[in-house]
Formats: structure tokens, sequence, C-alpha cells
């Protein structure tokens, strides 16, 4: 058994050597004096709340729509699921900047849908369209592993919830949700991180705007075509990394402590 896992150690390491040896360079390169200034340039604030407030506000959205159509892919047979799961697995492998001719398309001014609001009320090139953008490409990380979630429930115990008189609604809050909630946490982790890092959608449809449109991501990307001060694009990298690997380390904490009193709690009933 050791041996086994010895050599599957072994052939483990290419891939996470691939995974970790940029990461390990980019820190090598941060310049940590230069952390404090640039977390007070206003550019950089700028960029950073607009992606906090974006990417929270996408992922608000996305629980709201996302977590239904989970569950219908989940729990519903009807003529036609297998498009509807295709539509929706489908953002994850657009190109990016096809995404953005998507959205735009749509909700620009000459749009199928943007074309009845203009110009009284546009969205490209707002903050709007940033959230939109984001929800676009992360959605479908959310709907995937809330599906995965919601299947994982056994139909035995919403079954006897609603023998003992609950209703659908009232089975869905209180038994189907807690149940599944570690795939949802784990989808809604995965799309915001990809929110967070969303680029090439937000730069066709929301443009890079600063202070206006100009994400995270976007402002990296600025400074680093300009080709001046390389050390603070590699700071702001830096940072991002940091931030989501916070994230994403914190609530892999608390899933593990949840799954830990789940499990004490039903050996102790």
């Amino acid at each position: 058994m050791k041996r086994r896992i010895g050599l599957l150690a072994l052939a483990s390491l290419p891939a996470l050597a691939f995974i970790a040896m940029p990461l390990v360079g980019l820190f090598s390169k941060t310049d940590l004096d230069q952390v404090c200034p640039l977390l007070t340039c206003p550019p950089v604030t700028n960029a950073l709340w607009l992606t906090a407030t974006t990417s929270g506000a996408s992922a608000l959205v996305i629980v709201l729509v996302g977590t239904p159509l989970a569950y219908l892919l989940a729990r519903g047979r009807f003529r036609g699921k297998r498009a509807v799961d295709t539509i929706v697995d489908l953002p994850m492998v657009l190109p990016p900047a096809v995404a953005g001719v998507a959205l735009f398309s749509t909700f620009g001014r000459t749009g199928m849908i943007g074309r009845h609001f203009a110009p009284d009320f546009t969205i490209p090139f707002t903050a709007v369209a940033v959230v939109m953008a984001q929800v676009f490409v992360s959605a479908p990380l959310y709907i995937r592993q809330a599906r995965v979630g919601f299947l994982g429930v056994s139909p035995q115990l919403v079954q006897a919830s609603r023998t003992l008189g609950a209703s659908h609604l009232g089975t869905f809050w209180r038994v189907t949700l807690p149940l599944a909630s570690h795939g949802l946490i784990a989808g809604l982790v995965l799309a915001w991180a990809r929110s967070v890092g969303e680029f090439g959608a937000t730069l066709v449809f929301a443009g890079n705007m600063q202070g206006v449109t100009q994400t995270m991501s976007l402002a990296i990307f600025t400074a680093f075509e300009a080709r001046q001060q390389m050390s603070a694009v590699i700071v702001m990298s830096a940072i991002l990394v940091a931030i989501s690997f916070l994230v994403i380390i914190i609530t892999k904490f608390v899933l593990e402590w949840r799954s830990r009193a789940d499990e004490a709690a039903s050996i102790l009933g």
C-alpha cells in the first residue's frame, strides 16, 4: 500500500510542480516593500474595490438564479433536459472574447434586448456589465457543483419529510438545502474565484475604464501592456492570488469543520 502511494505521489509530481512553480516564481519576484504603497494608490484601490463589489454581487446573483436551475437539473425529469444541461455548460468552454461579443450582441445598444432600452438605459461599459460578464462565465461552475450536491441528498429523507407533513418548499429549506450545502458552498467559491479573475468577457462587454469598469485583472493587464513598472504588476498579481488563496483555504476549513460536526451529531444522535 505504501509503495502504491509512493508511486502515485511520484507520478503526481509533474502536475503539482507545473501548478506550483509559477506561483512560487510570482511570489519570489514580489517586492513586499511595494505592497502598502500600492494598496493606497487610487487606481489600485479603485480596482480592488470594484473587484470586491462586482464579484460579491455576481455571487449573490448566481446563488439566486443558479440554485433553482441546479435543483431542476438534479431532480427534474423533462423533455430537452440534455439540451438545457449543455447550454448551461457552454459558457465554460467559450473563448472569453466570444462570451463578451455574445453579451454585447444581446445587451448592447443595437443588441437583441438592449435596443429596446436604448438610449434611455445602456448596459455596456458600466459596472452592471462587469457583473453580467462575471455571472455569465461563472454561473456554470456553481450550477455544476450545486447539482452534484442536490444529487447527493437521499430521496428517502426527502420523502420522509413529505410524509411527516412538510410542504415541498419546507422540505427544500429544512432538508434538501442543508444536506446539499457543502456542494453549494464549494460551487459558490469556485464561481466567486472565477468572477475575481474574469478578464476577456469583461474587457469586450464592459471595457477597461479606470474607476468605472477596471477590475484588478484589467488593471494588471493595462500595466503589463504598458511594459512599465513590472514590479507593480507582479505585486498586484500576488495580492490577487493571496486574496483568492485565503478565501479558498478558509472555505475548506469551514467545510471540514461542518463535516466533522455533522459526523459527531450523527454519532451522538
